[in-house]
């Protein structure tokens, strides 16, 4: 598509859902743009899990795929660009939005899909970061089976009990590091009370060094985050938000103004308390979005 058409949609972020939303509207040959920073939630990990067919593939791999399958259709234009703002332009009920974009230069559309997100804050121990997306993980579905009959650790107090039960299973024993904070029910393992001072590399396993007492060596630590929305674009156009922080959606990807939808883990409906951190279900919503908005430009539906 060349690059001076208006496009009828605008797909802000090249993860699954985006990539998916914007295949499904090329599939009938809307003419799409989907902007993409490379700046992917889980760039850090060296392979994604729990996704039928791509089990094991690297994020990248994934993303590349997607890449070369979207160039087979003529209505679409991917651009490697940050999108830095959007404005609402609505008049008389008739959704007009504009994508400023890092570059200087400006997309106009009448649909806009956010899929940008959402990022980790990470807890403040010392070497955790470093370690993230590949000894420290938060999801179990994505990176439990690869910790099998090996002894693993859950850091912090709040999910603690949850994500131990889940890989009971699947470890050879399970270490809750309450990082000095009280647990609030019983997690069924082994609790290390002390407060956590750092976590070193050993190998493929990580040292787990406490403020008092021996360290303990892990095959892996869970660690649940603080997820925050990766991009301003939710606050810029004043979309309502869940108690979560992420983006109110129906159950068909629309946000409080008409004409923007959202698909991905920066959104969910207010029936759940979080998102979903799964990339099949970030597909999923990514599919629902883009039929949502061709039925929308088809018959206002």
């Amino acid at each position: 598509m060349a690059g001076t058409l208006t496009p009828e949609v605008i797909v802000v972020g090249g993860g699954p859902a985006g990539l998916q939303a914007t295949l499904t509207l090329a599939r009938v040959h809307r003419q799409v743009v989907l902007l993409d920073d490379g700046q992917g939630r889980n760039a850090s990990a060296g392979h994604l899990h729990n996704l039928i067919t791509r089990d094991g593939t690297p994020p990248a791999e994934l993303r590349r795929i997607a890449r070369e399958e979207l160039a087979a259709y003529p209505t679409v234009e991917v651009r490697e660009v940050r999108a830095d703002r959007v404005r609402d332009l609505t008049a008389d009920g008739e959704p007009a939005f504009v994508v400023e974009l890092e570059d200087g230069s400006h997309l106009r559309t009448a649909r806009v899909v956010l899929a940008t997100g959402v990022r980790d804050e990470l807890p403040p121990i010392p070497g955790l970061a470093e370690l993230w997306g590949d000894l420290v993980v938060q999801c179990p579905f994505c990176h439990g089976h690869e910790l099998a009959g090996r002894r693993v650790g859950v850091l912090g107090a709040g999910a603690a009990a949850h994500t131990a039960r889940i890989m009971r299973p699947v470890a050879s024993e399970v270490l809750v590091l309450a990082d000095g904070d009280e647990l609030p029910e019983d997690p069924g393992a082994v609790v290390r009370t002390e407060e956590v001072c750092r976590l070193e590399r050993l190998g493929d396993e990580v040292r787990v060094v406490f403020a008092q007492g021996e360290p303990v060596v892990l095959a892996g630590i869970f660690v649940a985050t603080t997820s925050v929305q990766a991009t301003p674009f939710a606050e810029q156009l004043g979309l309502a938000l869940n108690p979560s922080g992420a983006v109110r959606v129906d159950e068909h990807g629309r946000t409080s103004l008409p004409g923007v939808y959202a698909a991905g883990d920066l959104a969910h409906v207010p029936a759940l308390a979080t998102p979903v951190p799964s990339i099949a279900q970030a597909v999923a919503a990514g599919s629902m979005v883009g039929g949502c908005v061709v039925a929308n430009l088809v018959d206002g539906g």
